[in-house]
């Protein structure tokens, strides 16, 4: 059972999504909220797995309490859920540890599969984000010909973590146990000193690595 927190404050959108989640098999909506003032210990206290989060709410917004989560739990996966696909909501809600970015007009079907893929730690994105995701770090000039010292199987799973491989994708491409792929990326999170799949795939492309 992957169990999901909403934030919202489109009363009509967040009952939407609460029917579509509880009525879909092996999916639960433990609560829903309307802004994230009180994120932390809701998130504390109900333990999701994944987090819708809207963007644009009256009261504490969802960058906000994406950074509010990000500076105690970096385990918890964190979708973006937003009307916005603008270069600087996706740059800064990347930038601040989100597992994913996807549109509202997401079709249905496709936003379970989204939550589920993260969950199993994708890093799932609209296409259109996706695209303007490689548009922004093509964009970058610079470059630091830093490898952060990662070995080549370290290289391998960074790899695939850019190409959008979940850790059960990873595994089965590289003839190894979930539990090795853990243990690889915990190594390649702290040679590269990042806390997050996004940070992570940002610097690979910021350091030319990938």
């Amino acid at each position: 059972m992957i169990k999901v927190l909403i934030y919202e404050d489109n009363p009509q959108f967040r009952e939407g999504l609460t029917m579509l989640i509880n009525g879909t098999m092996g999916f639960e909506v433990l609560a829903t909220f309307k802004n994230c003032n009180n994120v932390m210990d809701e998130v504390e206290a109900f333990k999701p797995d994944v987090i819708l989060m809207d963007i644009d709410m009256r009261g504490t917004n969802g960058l906000e309490g994406l950074k509010q989560i990000r500076g105690h739990n970096s385990q918890v996966k964190v979708l973006m859920l937003t009307v916005f696909d603008d270069n600087k909501n996706v740059f800064e809600a990347l930038k601040a540890g989100a597992n994913g970015y996807i549109l509202k007009k997401t079709q249905p079907a496709k936003l379970l599969e989204y939550i589920e893929d993260a969950q199993t730690g994708g890093a799932p994105m609209t296409s259109s984000i996706a695209a303007q995701v490689l548009n922004m770090f093509s964009e970058i000039h610079t470059t630091t010909n830093e490898d952060y010292n990662l070995s080549e199987r370290e290289k391998t799973v960074l790899q695939l973590l850019v190409n959008g491989y979940s850790y059960k994708m990873i595994a089965a491409e590289m003839f190894i146990s979930i539990d090795t792929v853990r243990s690889h990326i915990k190594k390649i999170y702290e040679k590269m000193q990042v806390n997050s799949k996004s940070e992570a795939v940002a610097k690979a492309f910021k350091s030319r690595m990938v």
